[in-house]
């Protein structure tokens, strides 16, 4: 019986709704009733109108209790307020808004530099990782190793002496250490964390970060040293050019003269130690706080970290293709940074103008202390070099 009535007071309720949305009033009826529509008072009896974006705290607090808006208002907008402790921001708890290059909006300067940092430079860095190593393994595969065209000849030329190799591989396994230490804490929390998990990760993380820490001076100090031993050899020659529109012959297999370095690397030694080492050893300083006349702000601390990455990315591709053509993609090569030595067919056919000169007796073909080496120990150390090609 209920759900009868209920059923019947439903139909009647929609008949009616229906009648009254059919029918339409007269235009004079309609005109009469507008008319006498009065508008809304500005202010309704007894209801006071309250601008709650300009309310203090106390204000706030008198007319809502417990709604803490107005003082999180003050502390998300960065502004500086008095605190007993020492520090240089102990007045900000949160900082003002910032965007960073690319990002669509404006937000917190440590929530753009978290979203910057994970976002397009994590991405983006590791394409650039791996298109270089894609690059070197297509090299390889399509082009090979570069061998000598002509036979050893047993004669020997002392291209780095015991001091440049030592400076050499200082510069290079501390690179490469902070690179791995660097590439750990950009990428790991995305590849390694998932596999090794949160516990294992914290630890690897943070051996990586105090690697990286102690590395990095070390790193700074032989590229200084570097520099001053290597920059002589290394400023730009007449030869260059045609090195450079030619890519040394790498792909056609032409001959392309150069001294003692080519233009490939003399680009690795301006662009890569010393622009982009010094910038990642100025900015590494920073983050270090061992950089003097520096305000340590959080701001600070994040556009050198920024300026860190990709400094250091660009670095590491860099870094990678010089290691391979140091290493399988060049005959003797790497036997070269290794013993010191290189016999006098991989001289003139890689640095020809060099080998000219030493031919010529303007650079010793013995340039280290003990130029007393016998013609046997140097034929030992050709033999180890071809050996190790």
């Amino acid at each position: 019986m209920k759900s009868l009535f209920a059923m019947l007071s439903l139909l009647i309720a929609t008949t009616t709704a229906n009648a009254v949305e059919v029918q339409s009033p007269p235009p004079a009826m309609a005109a009469t009733s507008t008319a006498a529509i009065a508008p809304l008072p500005d202010k309704l009896p007894g209801v006071e109108s309250i601008d709650i974006l300009k309310q203090n705290q106390a204000e706030r607090t008198r007319d809502q209790p417990g709604n803490a808006a107005p003082t999180f208002r003050i502390v998300n907008d960065g502004t500086k307020h008095y605190s007993s402790l020492p520090a240089l921001e102990a007045g900000v708890l949160i900082q003002g808004k910032a965007q960073f290059p690319g990002q669509t909006r404006a937000t917190t300067a440590g929530e753009a530099w978290r979203e910057y940092r994970n976002g397009p430079l994590t991405l983006l860095g590791g394409w650039l990782l791996l298109i270089t190593l894609a690059a070197i393994g297509a090299m390889y595969f399509f082009i090979g190793k570069i061998k000598l065209h002509a036979p050893l000849t047993g004669r020997m030329i002392e291209r780095f002496t015991p001091g440049e190799r030592a400076l050499h591989w200082s510069m290079a396994l501390s690179f490469v250490m902070l690179a791995l230490s660097g590439i750990t804490i950009l990428f790991g929390k995305h590849v390694l964390m998932p596999l090794f998990g949160l516990t294992l990760f914290g630890w690897l993380g943070f051996l990586c970060k105090n690697i990286h820490n102690f590395i990095g001076p070390v790193f700074t100090i032989s590229i200084i040293l570097f520099f001053v031993k290597f920059v002589k050899d290394n400023l730009p020659s007449a030869s260059d050019m045609k090195w450079m529109t030619k890519f040394g012959g790498l792909l056609s297999g032409e001959h392309v003269s150069s001294g003692r370095f080519n233009a490939g690397e003399k680009v690795v030694f301006w662009g890569g130690v010393v622009g982009l080492g010094l910038i990642i050893s100025a900015s590494g300083l920073v983050l270090d706080m061992l950089m003097p006349a520096i305000e340590y702000s959080r701001a600070t601390m994040q556009i050198a970290n920024i300026i860190h990455i990709v400094a250091a990315l660009l670095a590491a591709a860099m870094v990678m293709g010089h290691i391979y053509l140091g290493t399988v993609g060049m005959e003797g090569a790497y036997a070269s940074m290794r013993t010191g030595y290189v016999d006098d067919t991989w001289a003139k056919e890689h640095h020809d103008l060099w080998y000219a000169e030493i031919e010529n007796g303007h650079i010793p073909r013995i340039r280290s202390e003990n130029s007393a080496r016998s013609e046997s120990t140097l034929r030992q150390a050709g033999n180890a070099g071809s050996l190790n090609t």
